[in-house]
């Protein structure tokens, strides 16, 4: 199983901009997808993006378009997470996880996680 740490998450103004990072223990031995979650307080955990080794981006969250990027560096075994424009409502807990093949919405579909590291953005 894949071990992921997340790390970047901070606090920021609204207009603001944080890279989050997430490193994995090893390469995976097969396609392998990374997706970043967010989960506010008293809100439920919700996808955000998602890459794969085919590097199809998959956008799960809509207002994340034209303001979050995700990539990848092989030689470093970690995915970023670009965050720009950010917005009071874009505050929560990032979680990156892993799963093989496939980005996927949900989830109970992936078993590698990370900890979590907190984005903060005031007005």
């Amino acid at each position: 199983q894949v071990q992921l740490v997340e790390s970047g998450g901070g606090s920021v103004q609204s207009g603001g901009s944080l890279r989050l990072s997430c490193a994995a223990s090893e390469s995976a031995l097969k396609p392998y997808c990374i997706g970043w979650f967010r989960q506010a307080p008293g809100k439920w955990r919700e996808g955000v993006l998602c890459i794969c080794t085919s590097g199809g981006h998959v956008y799960y969250l809509n207002s994340a378009q034209g303001r979050f990027t995700i990539s990848r560096d092989n030689a470093k075994n970690t995915v970023y997470l670009q965050m720009n424009s950010l917005k009071p409502e874009d505050t929560a807990t990032y979680y990156c996880a892993g799963r093989p093949y496939y980005c996927l919405a949900q989830e109970f579909e992936y078993d590698s996680w990370g900890r979590g590291t907190q984005v903060t953005v005031s007005s």
